[in-house]
Formats: C-alpha cells, sequence, structure tokens
C-alpha cells in the first residue's frame, strides 16, 4: 500500500480547515442543501478540471479550455438555431469541432515543438473569434434539448450536471489508474526522455491528451448551455483560471508526473467551499475576488512549499 506523503494530505487538511472555519462562521454552511449547492457550483469546472489533469500530468498546459468550452457552446447552440439538423447532431458536432481544436494543439506541441503555452494561448484566441463570429456577439436562446436536460434537468435531488461532472472525473480516473495509457501519461510527464527509450510514443501521448482536454471543454460547454439556458459569446472564458487553479490546489503538479483525478476532486471541493464560504458568511463583494485570491495563494504555499515540492 502506498504510504501518503505530507503533499498527498496538504490540501486535504487545507479543505478540512476551510471546512471547519466556515461551519463555526455560518450555521447554514454545514447542510446536505449547500453541499448540494457546492457541487452544482463545480460542475462545470469538473469536467474541464478532467482533462486539464490529463494536460498538466505530461508537463503541458492548455490555456484554451475555457474558450473552447465557450465554442462548443455556442456551436451546438448555432446549429440547433440556424439549421434544421436532427438531435443530438449539433452537440456531436460541437465536441467534434472542440476535440479537432484540441488535436491541433498537440499536433502544434508535439510535432512541431511548438511550447503548448504560445499555441493553447493562439487557440484560445482563435476559439474566442469563432465564437464570437458565430454569435455575431448577441446571445442565442434556442438551444438542443438534450443540453437543457443535462444542465438543467435532475434525477430526484441530484442534478444531471452534477452526474455527468462525476462520471467525466470516474472514466478519467480509470484511464490514469487502471490502463496502459495512463501509464505512458504518467512516463511523459515525469520523464520523456526516459519514456521514448522504454518505446513510449511520447508526442502520440500529448497530442492524444490535448485532443482529451478539448473533449471535456465541448462537454463542459454543451452542458453550461443548459445551465444558462443559452450561448453566450465569451460566456465560460473566464473559468481558465479557476480551472487550472483548482488542479493544482489538489496536488498535481505543473511539472509532470505527479497528481491525478483524486487530487483533482480535492482541489475542486477546496475552490468550492471557499467560494460557497465567502457567500455565507456575507464578505463584501468588493473584496471577495481579493479575499479568494488572498488565501487560494495562502493554500497554495502551504500545499507547495511547506509541503515540498519533491519528497524522497
Amino acid at each position: 500500500m502506498r504510504v501518503l506523503k505530507s503533499r498527498d494530505m496538504a490540501p486535504v487538511w487545507t479543505l478540512i480547515a476551510l471546512s471547519l472555519f466556515f461551519s463555526v462562521a455560518s450555521s447554514s454552511f454545514f447542510s446536505l442543501e449547500n453541499f448540494n449547492n457546492i457541487l452544482n457550483q463545480i460542475a462545470v469546472l469538473a469536467i474541464m478540471g478532467t482533462g486539464t489533469t490529463f494536460v498538466l500530468l505530461t508537463a503541458q498546459i492548455d490555456l484554451s479550455i475555457a474558450t473552447m468550452a465557450t465554442l462548443g457552446g455556442v456551436v451546438a447552440a448555432f446549429f440547433t438555431a440556424t439549421m434544421p439538423l436532427p438531435q443530438p447532431l449539433p452537440i456531436l458536432v460541437a465536441l467534434l469541432v472542440t476535440i479537432l481544436l484540441g488535436l491541433i494543439n498537440g499536433w502544434g506541441t508535439a510535432y512541431l515543438g511548438i511550447p503548448s503555452f504560445m499555441v493553447t494561448l493562439a487557440m484560445s484566441l482563435i476559439a474566442s473569434g469563432l465564437s464570437l463570429y458565430l454569435t455575431k456577439g448577441r446571445v442565442i436562446f434556442k438551444i438542443p434539448p438534450l443540453a437543457m436536460t443535462l444542465g438543467s434537468g435532475r434525477i430526484g435531488p441530484v442534478k444531471w450536471l452534477v452526474i455527468v461532472a462525476a462520471v467525466t472525473l470516474l472514466i478519467g480516473h480509470v484511464v490514469l489508474k487502471y490502463t496502459r495509457f495512463g501509464r505512458y501519461v504518467y512516463m511523459t510527464g515525469a520523464n520523456p526522455h526516459a519514456a521514448d527509450l522504454a518505446g513510449v510514443n511520447t508526442r502520440y501521448i500529448i497530442a492524444v491528451v490535448m485532443a482529451i482536454s478539448g473533449l471535456t471543454g465541448g462537454i463542459a460547454g454543451v452542458v453550461s448551455l443548459g445551465r444558462l439556458a443559452s450561448a453566450q459569446p465569451t460566456g465560460l472564458d473566464s473559468l481558465l483560471i479557476d480551472t487550472i487553479g483548482a488542479v493544482v490546489l489538489g496536488g498535481t503538479s505543473l511539472f509532470g508526473g505527479i497528481g491525478g483525478i483524486p487530487q483533482t476532486i480535492v482541489g475542486l471541493l477546496i475552490l468550492g467551499v471557499l467560494r460557497n464560504g465567502l457567500d455565507q458568511i456575507s464578505v463584501n463583494i468588493y473584496l471577495k475576488v481579493f479575499v479568494t485570491g488572498v488565501i487560494l495563494l495562502a493554500a497554495l504555499i502551504f500545499n507547495i512549499v511547506f509541503a515540498g515540492k519533491k519528497e524522497q
């Protein structure tokens, strides 16, 4: 059995500390209803965070996932509103578009040698530009029925949005933990030269994880259509920092080879508890972003510096 190190436990202690603080500070925080609210609030981030986890584990980064999520929703709504395509074909087209853009990111990074930071930064502009072009800067209100169900529908007290997020995380965990491809992802991030010598096609692995990131961005965009009941040209663009921040907060390394889906789940819960808790204690709206940033920075220092970047 693998022994947990302080690096593994630091995010968990951060989550426990935040939960205890907000439970004491607010009488309404520690309740089943509020926990359900937190899950609803982090569901879209969880879908995007799954793809981001794959990318970071290979020591790459995807700065386009949020704008690709926006584009995925826009494409699905655009084809629903302008063309008599049978459902759920508009959704499938949207996912194919984001997968293709993810593959272009992977091709540029793995086969042309362009740093993923630069390729995905350019792709974020491309995706954002396409969203603006398709919407002409306006909001599209006609969306696929399946997207409405996935974004706003429920099974009992649980939203389909949360179920989609849970299934996405579960599939990501199974792939990383129990498949050869998952082992190759870790090998590529930990030591690409050694992985190449061992016969791993690291270029292919990087290209595929970028495509996975594009796919999860597309899924997030589609379910967000139902959650917002509309497609907006910049709807999810602001989620980039939250997505990467949640994955890193959970313990997945920016330098590759360390982390995974369980760590991402902890990071998502830290971010969700923090945002929800600040609402519960009525922090001044003009200070909320500042306070969130300070607490997240403190959590990162605790998780990385005091726990140690690498432990023997």
